[in-house]
């Protein structure tokens, strides 16, 4: 079984824990941005939307994902024209899928991001719609 869906928005990272203490209390607070917020919200609207004409998958899951950020301006010409190019600057990659993980579970999508045995990811700049294009497959036989 395999669900390809499209998330619209600009992909946004996971931010991390920072921990402190505060009156001699341990204290933790999430350094996440509005933004991170707001795309988690989008990942998981979509998952939602899905869940509700696949049902909730749950296994060994492969996700495969391409995240589409806007391109700058400042990229040359031929660059543009292509309308395609690879992202070598921040956000992380690995902050990008947990922030795409977490959405997928709030929205019901999947059982758990633990089920995850197989990842593929790929960030871009692009001309077009931005977002994400994921793809969710069922993983039953075994590596």
């Amino acid at each position: 079984m395999s669900v390809e869906f499209e998330v619209l928005g600009v992909p946004a990272p996971q931010g991390s824990k920072r921990a402190f203490v505060v009156g001699g209390k341990a204290r933790m607070t999430d350094m996440g941005s509005t933004k991170a917020v707001a795309w988690r919200d989008s990942v998981s609207a979509t998952a939602r939307d899905i869940a509700a004409d696949t049902g909730r998958l749950d296994g060994p899951l492969g996700l495969s994902v391409e995240f589409r950020f806007p391109m700058p301006t400042s990229r040359k010409r031929a660059v543009r024209d292509l309308g395609r190019s690879w992202k070598v600057t921040a956000p992380d990659i690995d902050k990008l899928l947990r922030c795409l993980c977490d959405g997928l579970s709030a929205g019901g999508l999947i059982t758990d991001d633990a089920r995850f045995c197989a990842v593929e990811a790929t960030k871009v700049e692009v001309t077009g719609w931005t977002g994400a294009i994921v793809t969710l497959t069922n993983e039953e036989a075994t590596p």
